[in-house]
């Protein structure tokens, strides 16, 4: 029988014939005849043979060999499925190209499940250079290679769901570039330095952070994106890696293991969640974070405690040194941080302020080199915490956490006063009258920012050097949350009707500052989707604030300030759009934005509204020291009904224009942003206000564009 098991074999694990294939082998009798023959005694002289002499139909492909090198064998099996790989990749291995192909009818993204030892590898691409020219792992006992970098890196313990280490490095590197938010709470330099180690290695970093560095840096190099109906932007890559990230997720709840790692990744994945402007996982995830820190005892000072443990369950054992202590504590205040920002729509949050005993974090280069500094004697019960900031326990991060933390101040008010009130909160009441509010007034609106350190009081972030301008997006929204604050504390008291109603002049100074900020970055041509994605929302309250101006002047029929209104909340509806070219959190929030519109585009005499002056700046840094592009002021003065056009072949160096009081607003050609915003020639609105009580944003209301 061993003949036919062989060609068997051979058949089933080379061509895999169907059942019809099998019957066309002979089945002849010659394997009894042989046995009837072997058990009667061969004459003398005489050998009986070893075995039956078996003969077969001939099958197409099948090559039978009587002494066949299992090596062999197998580099041709592996040859022919590095030859079926190449073709199932050549027709379909651009998956992206056709998102309806997974047959759902629900619209959803299918999740790619390729991974490093089963994907489709391109022929030439970086995960190729891990095996030879045939596909196959080199089984030849060093007749192509000493070994197969491929199977060495299966067996050096590389989880197979991540890129190869080169990738995986330049998503990393990427990652702590770019990465505003999540990049916080990790030690760059010693993660940088466990990504060296072996896998197998304790040190080396847990899989479910490295899964969430792949979703979150996507989005500064993205691979895999296609389109959704409601024209959002969606990363396949990325999900894959925040799926994964949520196994490892739902795995450590269930049995505890390696509890810390994975809260980190979990920072990161919400983080990315908020980006892509996914609420209810945003929400979802600010309270899970929270539950989970709180067993953790990291909202004590120190991040441990060695009393109050009357509870089951496992908690952290004390930090091992300042790099694990500073780990745990930024940990904390970055969940503290998250929660404070998913609530500032009015809704509780998950951990009271009076709840939060750790101390504030140290400042990050202290962090990042382990200087040995004393732990930073404020936390939020310190009296002076938001107006007294010694050097030695001031940064820009720092400063972020108490701006952060004093946003969520005015949460807690406007939700507390709310709760059990008879009536919502009008524009009638005197919100001075209520208790504690002239308190957060003031120190929300004057002394925060007035008691800011020079140094970062006057810098907004910003700073030039010989290879062009640099934000430092934690600074920069320093001096924006405030603002932002202002508004959500004073909004449903604003009465444009009276002139000296303090909270419209709060709110209408602090959209003026918030707009001021914004055209500080695009003087200096920088680019905004790098900016924190809380940057969004800070627009979107500007801009709220600007429709109900808006509809103010239309109402009283100023039609001079309603077409400059418009072509300010224009300005910031443009933001939102380029910030949602990336993260497509800046997209949802402009389509709030024209939800929050559509009252006044009903109301407005303008032709074109949403077209109104987009101005943009005549000349940035970069080339200020190069002829000023189009028509000078009087020319542009004098143009027929005061429309202007410039060409521009890069969008990229168009920039908004800060504000200037030369008279002259001159709008575009039509832009390239998302979603084919600003169509069409917009037109001159320049205008000469004069002095009004509500017009308190004159001093940025005049502008001259030119397209570069």
């Amino acid at each position: 029988m061993r003949c036919r098991q062989t060609a068997l074999w051979n058949l089933r694990e080379v061509n895999r014939p169907t059942l019809g294939l099998l019957n066309s082998i002979d089945r002849s009798k010659q394997p009894r005849q042989w046995q009837a023959t072997i058990s009667v005694p061969a004459p003398v002289g005489y050998a009986h043979p070893t075995e039956p002499q078996c003969s077969y139909d001939p099958v197409e492909g099948l090559t039978l060999a009587p002494d066949t090198d299992p090596i062999d064998k197998i580099r041709q099996l592996e040859d022919q499925i590095s030859q079926l790989r190449q073709r199932l990749y050549e027709q379909g291995g651009n998956r992206s190209s056709s998102p309806g192909a997974s047959g759902s009818d629900s619209g959803g993204i299918t999740l790619p499940r390729a991974s490093l030892a089963m994907s489709l590898i391109a022929p030439g691409s970086p995960g190729s250079r891990l095996r030879d020219a045939t596909g196959s792992p080199d089984l030849s006992g060093g007749k192509k290679g000493d070994s197969d970098p491929f199977m060495d890196l299966l067996f050096s313990g590389w989880n197979p769901d991540l890129p190869d280490p080169a990738r995986l490095n330049q998503y990393i590197d990427v990652f702590f570039k770019n990465d505003p938010c999540g990049s916080r709470v990790l030690h760059k330099p010693s993660f940088l330095a466990a990504m060296k180690l072996s896998p197998k290695d304790p040190g080396f970093p847990h899989s479910s952070i490295l899964h969430a560095i792949c979703a979150s840096a996507s989005r500064w190099n993205p691979t895999d994106v296609i389109t959704l109906p409601d024209s959002t932007r969606r990363d396949q890559f990325a999900e894959f890696h925040a799926s994964k990230t949520r196994q490892y997720i739902d795995k450590t709840m269930a049995s505890g293991e390696d509890i810390f790692s994975v809260m980190q990744a979990c920072i990161l994945l919400s983080w990315y969640f908020y980006q892509e402007g996914r609420w209810v996982e945003v929400w979802i995830f600010a309270g899970f974070q929270t539950r989970v820190a709180v067993p953790l005892r990291l909202n004590y000072p120190g991040t441990f405690s060695t009393h109050g443990n009357n509870s089951p369950g496992a908690y952290l054992a004390p930090p091992k040194d300042l790099r694990d202590l500073e780990s745990r504590r930024r940990t904390w205040w970055m969940t503290i941080l998250f929660d404070r920002i998913a609530s500032v729509g009015g809704w509780i949050h998950a951990v009271d302020e009076r709840d939060l005993g750790t101390e504030l974090p140290l400042r990050t280069e202290d962090f990042e080199s382990e200087a040995h500094v004393p732990s930073n004697p404020q936390d939020l019960s310190t009296p002076d915490v938001f107006t007294r900031h010694p050097p030695q326990y001031t940064d820009a991060f720092l400063l972020l956490v108490k701006a952060v933390m004093l946003f969520g101040k005015v949460t807690d008010f406007n939700v507390r006063g709310n709760l059990r009130a008879p009536t919502p909160p009008s524009k009638s009441q005197n919100p001075f009258l209520l208790n504690g509010f002239k308190e957060l007034d003031k120190l929300v609106c004057e002394d925060f920012l007035a008691n800011l350190p020079p140094i970062f009081r006057n810098n907004a972030g910003i700073t030039e050097t010989t290879e062009g301008a640099t934000v430092n997006t934690d600074l920069y929204m320093v001096h924006i949350i405030p603002h932002a604050a202002t508004i959500t504390l004073h909004n449903p008291y604003i009465d444009f009707t009276n002139n000296d109603n303090v909270s419209m002049s709060r709110c209408v100074n602090s959209a003026k500052q918030i707009l001021k900020a914004f055209y500080s970055l695009s003087q200096e041509s920088i680019d905004v989707t790098k900016l924190h994605p809380f940057v969004t929302i800070c627009w979107y309250l500007a801009a709220v604030v600007l429709v109900q101006l808006c509809k103010h002047y239309i109402e009283t029929g100023d039609q001079e300030r309603e077409a400059r209104i418009w072509g300010e909340i224009n300005v910031l509806r443009f933001a939102m759009l380029e910030y949602g070219s990336r993260s497509p959190i800046g997209t949802r929030q402009e389509r709030l934005l024209q939800g929050l519109m559509r009252e006044i585009v009903r109301m407005t005499a303008q032709k074109h509204p949403l077209e109104v002056n987009v101005p943009l700046y005549p000349f940035s840094h970069r080339n200020q020291n190069q002829q000023q592009h189009g028509p000078t002021m009087d020319a542009a003065s004098s143009l027929q009904n005061g429309q202007m056009y410039h060409q521009s072949s890069n969008a990229s160096d168009r920039t908004l224009s800060p504000p200037n009081m030369n008279g002259v607003r001159l709008a575009p050609h039509p832009m390239n942003g998302a979603n084919g915003a600003w169509p069409g020639a917009m037109r001159d609105i320049s205008a000469s206000p004069g002095q009004h009580n509500l017009d308190l944003l004159s001093s940025t209301s005049n502008y001259i564009g030119n397209g570069l």
